[in-house]
């Protein structure tokens, strides 16, 4: 993890390459739920300005959701999404894989980090280890591979 004595060949996981696990991670939902949502409530569902319209839509917005994700965090260590970039997110000090409680904690974690403006989200663009705020109360971080292979930029001398 970049630290002396930690892991030289994994690399922290920056901001721009979480947004890109996040949208995949946004599309699968949204195929998950959307369908499921108007099986039980019909498209009148999103007109609605009420945050939860019955226990259909508290399971299949808020539960399912959270089950599915803690679930990929203990079994894979990332969300299809972190898949997808080669990252996975580890306990912060050991490296080894999350707690259950650390999942569950990092997710509850995404609120706190999201309703200031998103400043605990965004906090991963300026953080030496790219954490944002749900990392730091769960004490995890997110690393990949390092990235070998890249063509060093040149410049034909004129």
């Amino acid at each position: 993890m970049n630290d002396p004595g930690g892991f030289p060949d994994l690399e922290y996981v920056g901001f721009w390459a979480r947004v890109g696990a996040t949208l995949i991670d946004t599309l699968l939902l949204i195929v998950v739920t959307v369908p499921l949502l108007v099986a039980f409530y019909g498209w009148a569902y999103f007109e609605s300005e009420r945050l939860v319209l019955g226990p259909a839509d508290f399971v299949i917005s808020w539960v399912l959701p959270a089950v599915a994700v803690v679930l990929f965090w203990l079994s894979r260590q990332a969300t299809p999404g972190k898949i997808a970039i080669g990252a996975r997110v580890v306990d912060a000090a050991t490296g080894k894989p999350m707690t259950p409680g650390q999942s569950v904690g990092r997710y509850v974690a995404y609120f706190a980090s999201a309703i200031p403006l998103g400043l605990g989200l965004l906090w991963v663009a300026f953080d030496s280890r790219k954490r944002g705020w749900h990392d730091k109360l769960a004490g995890t971080v997110v690393v990949r591979p390092k990235r070998r292979g890249t063509q060093a930029v040149g410049f034909p001398q004129g």
